[in-house]
C-alpha cells in the first residue's frame, strides 16, 4: 500500500506528504488512545501535541528530515507514560504534584532510557504544570571514538578502492570526513551539492558551505552523474543524492546503516573521531556552522580535545579538509 501511494505521488496524482510525520500522528493517536487515566493522558497530550508534533510539522515544512525526530518523540513520549503512569500508581501524584525525590527514584532504579522523561518537565516546568523539578543533561559513561589511524584507513580505502558500489562509498566518505549522521547522509538532496567554479561544495549547515577537496570530488561528481535506482519511471527525476527504491524516497537510513556496517564502519565512532579531528584544526563554531551541529556539541569535542579554538584563523576549514584528504592517500 505504502508503495502505491509512493508511485501515486510522485506521479502528481496524490499530494505529497511526509511519511514519518504521517506515521507518527498514526502513533499518538494510538498511544493516547491507550491510556485511560486522565491525569495521565491530558499532560501527555499537550506535550506530544504542542512540543513533539508542532516541531516536527516545523522542520517537515522546512524540508528537513524528520525520522531523527520522530524516532526522538516516540521514545521520550513513550517515557513519560511510563513514568506518570508508576508515579500515580505508586504514590497517587500527578505532574503537578510531583516531587524531585520521586524523580530521582525513578531515574535512580531502572535503565537510562528513563533519563527521556527530562524534556517533557523542561516543558512541564516552563508551561508552570509543575515547579521545582530539575534533571540534569546525562552524562554518556563512554564516548566510542575511532583512532586517527582506524578513521584516515577507512577513509583511503573508500577513495581509493572498488571494494564496494561507488554510492556506498560516497556515503561513508560523508561520515569519515565530515561527520554527518548516517540518517542526514540518507536525507541529502543532489541540491547540496554545490557545483562552483572553484569545485563542488556541500550545503550541510545553515551557512558556510563545506569544501570538497580532490579525490573526493571527482567521486561525488561521478556519483551524481550515476546515481542508483534512477532507471525506473517511478525514480526518474529524483531530488534525492541517494534514491531508494521506493518511488520518490530516498535510501532508507536502516539501509544505509546496515551496508556501512557490514563494510567494517564503526558508526557513532567515526563521527565522533571525524568531529573531534576537524575541532582541532578547525574553530569550533566554524565546524558547527560548516556541518550542521550545535555550537554546544562542536565546543564539547573541542574542549575533551583540549584545543582553545580561539586561536585559529577562520579561514583555514578549506585547507584542512583538503590535507586531511592527502594525508588518507
Amino acid at each position: 500500500m505504502e508503495h502505491l501511494r509512493s508511485l501515486l505521488v510522485h506521479h502528481n496524482l496524490l499530494p505529497v506528504r511526509d511519511h514519518y510525520l504521517a506515521l507518527f500522528e498514526r502513533w499518538l493517536s494510538s498511544k493516547l488512545d491507550d491510556i485511560d487515566d486522565i491525569e495521565v493522558r491530558r499532560p501527555i497530550e499537550s506535550f506530544a501535541r504542542w512540543h513533539h508534533l508542532r516541531r516536527i510539522r516545523t522542520i517537515s515544512a522546512n524540508g528537513k528530515p524528520t525520522q531523527g525526530p520522530v524516532h526522538s518523540a516516540k521514545q521520550e513520549i513513550t517515557e513519560t507514560i511510563k513514568f506518570l503512569t508508576w508515579l500515580k500508581l505508586t504514590h497517587g501524584r500527578t505532574v503537578a504534584s510531583c516531587l524531585q525525590a520521586d524523580i530521582e527514584a525513578w531515574l535512580t532504579d531502572g535503565p537510562t532510557t528513563r533519563h527521556a522523561i527530562r524534556t517533557f518537565f523542561v516543558w512541564a516546568v516552563k508551561n508552570r504544570t509543575c515547579t521545582n523539578i530539575t534533571i540534569g543533561f546525562r552524562q554518556a559513561r563512554t564516548v566510542p571514538l575511532l583512532t586517527q589511524g582506524k578513521r584516515l584507513a577507512m577513509l583511503k580505502a573508500c577513495l581509493t578502492d572498488n571494494f564496494d558500489t561507488l554510492s556506498y562509498r560516497v556515503a561513508a566518505i560523508l561520515l569519515l570526513l565530515y561527520a554527518q549522521p548516517v540518517v542526514k547522509i540518507a536525507a541529502m538532496k543532489s541540491a547540496d551539492v554545490l557545483l562552483t567554479p572553484d569545485g563542488p561544495r556541500l550545503s550541510l549547515g545553515e551557512e558556510h558551505p563545506a569544501p570538497v577537496p580532490e579525490p573526493f570530488a571527482g567521486l561525488l561528481t561521478k556519483h551524481l552523474a550515476s546515481r542508483p535506482n534512477m532507471r525506473t519511471g517511478s525514480s526518474s527525476g529524483s531530488p534525492w543524492l541517494f534514491p531508494g527504491y521506493r518511488a520518490g524516497q530516498h535510501i532508507h537510513p536502516n539501509t544505509l546503516m546496515m551496508r556501512l556496517r557490514e563494510i567494517g564502519i564503526d558508526l557513532l565512532g567515526a563521527r565522533n573521531a571525524s568531529l573531534r579531528s576537524l575541532v582541532q584544526e578547525v574553530p569550533a563554531p566554524l565546524v558547527a556552522e560548516m556541518l550542521g551541529y550545535s555550537y554546544q556539541v562542536t565546543q564539547k569535542h573541542a574542549a575533551a580535545a583540549a584545543e582553545p579554538w580561539s586561536r585559529y584563523p577562520t579561514g583555514k576549514s578549506s585547507r584542512i579538509m583538503t590535507d586531511i584528504v592527502a594525508g588518507s592517500r
